[in-house]
């Protein structure tokens, strides 16, 4: 399963928070909302509660999408490579593969005096072997 899938749940497809699932048949009335000219009335109850929980797989649990988010950040380090991971691929269009780890391990030391921030990866992976030598 798709942990970041779970912990994105109660976002709807347009990104509006959703506490509860809309359904067409079974749910709670909704209370009518006056509608302004011209705008659609879309008919539907509300459904379930969202379960936006899930596990990891180190088997760490989060119940929503802040605790998701607490679990990620509390390892800078590999939040910071995956990112550069992408950054090379969409860099130079090829996979990092296992004899570039040390160079990206390097790369990651010199962008931590900077908190692994954006720019800093970007300059890293730029100024990097592993794009200048593909």
């Amino acid at each position: 399963m798709d942990p970041p899938g779970f912990a994105l749940e109660s976002y709807d497809p347009i990104g509006r928070f959703r506490p509860r699932y809309r359904s067409l048949e079974i749910g709670d009335r909704l209370q009518q909302v006056p509608r302004s000219a011209g705008a659609r009335h879309w008919n539907f109850k509300l459904g379930l509660p969202v379960d936006a929980s899930g596990e990891l797989a180190d088997a760490r649990r989060f119940a929503d999408i802040r605790e998701f988010r607490q679990l990620l950040l509390s390892d800078e380090r590999q939040l910071a490579r995956n990112l550069a991971q992408h950054l090379v691929v969409y860099a130079t269009g090829t996979p990092v593969g296992f004899s570039d780890r040390p160079e990206l391990e390097n790369l990651l030391e010199k962008a931590k005096k900077n908190q692994y921030g954006v720019r800093s990866l970007i300059h890293e992976v730029v100024q990097s072997g592993l794009f200048l030598n593909r």
